[in-house]
């Protein structure tokens, strides 16, 4: 059986665990922090980033990898278009959301989520790229309802994992939501796919981890 491994409190492996959900393939968990130094983590993910998979053939790492080879041995239902051009479209979105969104935002988490400091001139040069970005990805995304058009694809298990994201990280370090400001109404877009019993299974199992974290430092 696949063992997906990582943590329930980052997106990329809740970008895949969404995945894994809406097409029901069975799958076990295996808590692993990312960053790990363990030769067991680095055999698997040479960078200890997280997710990566367990299979019956090997080990296998980075998201959209594990995304496309879920895809390709689970094709129903399908969460990228049989139309090629259309299937690029979402592999497109995909890149836009983890690359040119989510990457840029990340150098806010320090000072966003942990108290971390971030000086004036970094601040203002992350601003800058996500607004350009943001921008470019509203040429992109249609809503419609989902992010690709009217079917649930690979582009939001991306969207919906990581964009809450960035919106609070612009919120805590700017002030200003930048995905809303850019004309992303994200919550409605968010609050849709949280009636998928998939990402309601995500949510609540993020959660508990959260809280056990929290119980364990308590104690």
């Amino acid at each position: 059986m696949l063992v997906l491994c990582g943590s329930p409190v980052s997106n990329y492996y809740n970008k895949v665990k969404l995945a894994l959900l809406e097409k029901g393939v069975a799958f076990t968990e295996e808590k692993v922090n990312t960053g790990s130094k363990e030769e067991a983590v680095l055999s698997a993910s040479p960078l200890g980033k997280i997710p990566f998979i367990r299979t019956e053939r090997g080990v296998l790492c980075e998201s959209q990898a594990i995304l496309d080879y879920i895809e390709a041995q689970h094709p129903s239902p399908p969460l990228v278009p049989a139309d090629p051009w259309q299937a690029a479209k979402v592999h497109e979105l995909v890149t836009f959301i983890d690359l040119h969104l989510e990457l840029v935002a990340r150098e806010l988490y320090p000072k966003a989520f942990f108290g971390g400091e971030l000086s004036e001139a970094n601040g203002a040069r992350i601003q800058k790229l996500l607004k350009k970005n943001l921008a470019g990805f509203m040429r992109l995304a249609k809503f419609s309802p989902y992010v690709a058009g009217a079917t649930f694809t690979q582009a939001d298990c991306a969207a919906w994992a990581s964009l809450p994201l960035v919106s609070m990280a612009t919120r805590a370090a700017f002030g200003e939501d930048l995905l809303a400001a850019a004309g992303i109404d994200w919550k409605p877009y968010s609050k849709l796919i949280n009636e998928r019993a998939s990402a309601q299974k995500v949510v609540a199992d993020r959660k508990a981890d959260q809280e056990r974290a929290a119980a364990a430092k308590a104690g």
